[in-house]
Parts: structure tokens; C-alpha cells; sequence
């Protein structure tokens, strides 16, 4: 029952009625026996500002931040964390006396599956969209000794290297054409383009010749978690190839960001078995 005393967090995006967040962090709370309720809010681009400072008057504690305002809130927030500051865009949002303030949970989530198993590897970023920031990011907590960013468009890919706060030594960006040349030495292929979900479910970002082309040691890891798996990482089991799919980097970013709210651990298992129930019911 929602009363008067029952406390809210929330996720704000444009389009946001596809965020699993409600489902996941619903769950959780309940789980936790906690008077809360997590609650998705459409907010136009236009209205960001506005929106910002009417949850925050109504006693809205905590938010996610998806697409398309993960950077564009940063000229909203009092302060951000180190980390957010270094990626450039925020995902999670906290309400202070002083204002809103924001870090980002994505790097972590990312991380979240990966433990040992990809640290000092040649890194393969597939887009150069606001995904691939924190993929990016998580690349250097790795390692990676190199991190090659490929897009369809040169003057984006260029834009992406050149937007960092400060320079990031072993990132480079290519167009798709240099595919040929970076798939034999890489060690970890991390989808963040959109093909593979929605309308384009059908779509791979990389042709099963690609995927040959490719170390047997590699993994590929495709941020889309529906379906499950994606044509990507269906054609890259079938040549034996080591895969990871979205769920547990939408886990492990809802995670620290509940954590960050309640100052408590966040049961990572009942967030996962929520997610996992609710997808295989909308299959």
C-alpha cells in the first residue's frame, strides 16, 4: 500500500515505459520489507530541468537516468562523483541539501560478470553512442591495453575520442571499415549499438565471417539483454565462442545505485530472479 510516509525513487528517460528498473527495484525493496516505491517518469528532453526540480519538490530521493539524458543532466546536478566527472555521464541521481547530485553505476555494472576474465585484454568497443562511455571507462579499470572504438560514422567516432575531460591514452576510434584488421587481436567485442534489440532483433552487429575472424580465446560481450540470447551471441556460441549478455550489467548497475540510496546491500539474487521471471513470461 503506497501512503503519505511511503518514500520514492524512480528512473526518468525519453521513451522510459521499456525500463526493467520498476521491475528489478520493486522487487528488491519489497524484499528489503522497506516502505518504498520505484516509479518510471517519462521526461522530455525539453522538460529535463523542470522535471529535475518537481520530483525533487515532491520528496523523490533517488533516480536512474536512461536515454536520452545521462549527459545532458550533468548542467542540472550540484555536484557528481570522480568517476562520473571521468566517464562524462551520469545514470544515477541522488537528492542532497544542496541539490541533485550524480555518479554512474553503468562502469560497475559492466564489470559485474566479468571478475578476472577479461583484465589486459585488447578491448573492441562496437558504437560510439552514450553506452559506450562507460564501456570505455570500464575498459581502463581493466587494463585493457588497447581500446579500439568503432563507428559507422568517422566524424562521431572522432567527436566520442575528443569528448573526454581529459585524453584517454590507448583509445582510438576507427569506422567499421578497419573491422578486418582489429577482429583477430581482440580479446574482449563489447556491443553497444542497438542492433540485435527491437525492431532490429534480427540484426547482428557483426556477420558470422566476422566472428571467425576472431581469437578462439575471446569474449563477446552484447550489452542488449533481449532477446536472450541475440543473433550475436547465438551465432558466437555456435563457433564456440565465450558469451555475455545485458542482465547482469542491468543488475549490477541497480545494485550500487540502490545501495547508494538506502546505505545498505542490495540482493543482487532477488534483482536477478525478478528480471529473469519477468522476461521469460514476456517471450
Amino acid at each position: 500500500m503506497i501512503t503519505g510516509r511511503t518514500k520514492l525513487l524512480g528512473v526518468i528517460g525519453d521513451p522510459v515505459g521499456h525500463s526493467l528498473s520498476p521491475v528489478m527495484h520493486n522487487r528488491a525493496l519489497a524484499a528489503l520489507e522497506l516502505d518504498y516505491r520505484y516509479l518510471p517518469f517519462p521526461v522530455k528532453p525539453a522538460d529535463l530541468g523542470t522535471a529535475l526540480a518537481g520530483l525533487a519538490a515532491v520528496g523523490v530521493g533517488g533516480l536512474n537516468v536512461t536515454i536520452p539524458h545521462k549527459v545532458a543532466v550533468l548542467a542540472h546536478l550540484h555536484d557528481l562523483s570522480p568517476l562520473a566527472r571521468q566517464v562524462g555521464a551520469v545514470n544515477t541521481l541522488c537528492w542532497t541539501d544542496q541539490g541533485w547530485w550524480g555518479t554512474n553505476t553503468d562502469v560497475a555494472g559492466f564489470l559485474a560478470p566479468l571478475g578476472q576474465r577479461a583484465v589486459g585484454q585488447p578491448m573492441l568497443v562496437l558504437g560510439c553512442g552514450g553506452a559506450a562511455r562507460a564501456v570505455v571507462a570500464a575498459g581502463r579499470e581493466l587494463d585493457c591495453p588497447a581500446i579500439h572504438v568503432v563507428g559507422r560514422d568517422a566524424a562521431k567516432v572522432a567527436a566520442f575520442v575528443e569528448s573526454w575531460p581529459q585524453p584517454l591514452a590507448g583509445v582510438q576510434g576507427h569506422t567499421w571499415e578497419a573491422l578486418p584488421q582489429l577482429l583477430p587481436t581482440a580479446g574482449l567485442v563489447v556491443n553497444t549499438t542497438p542492433l540485435g534489440m527491437g525492431a532490429a532483433r534480427d540484426a547482428s552487429p557483426l556477420s558470422w565471417e566476422d566472428l571467425q575472424a576472431l581469437p578462439a580465446s575471446v569474449l563477446v560481450y552484447d550489452l542488449i539483454y533481449t532477446p536472450r540470447p541475440t543473433r550475436l551471441l547465438q551465432m558466437a556460441a555456435q563457433l564456440g565462442l565465450e558469451t555475455q549478455d545485458g542482465l547482469a550489467m542491468l543488475v549490477g548497475q541497480g545494485a550500487e545505485a540502490l545501495e547508494i540510496w538506502l546505505g545498505r546491500p542490495a540482493p543482487v539474487a532477488v534483482m536477478t530472479a525478478a528480471l529473469e521471471t519477468h522476461l521469460a513470461q514476456a517471450i
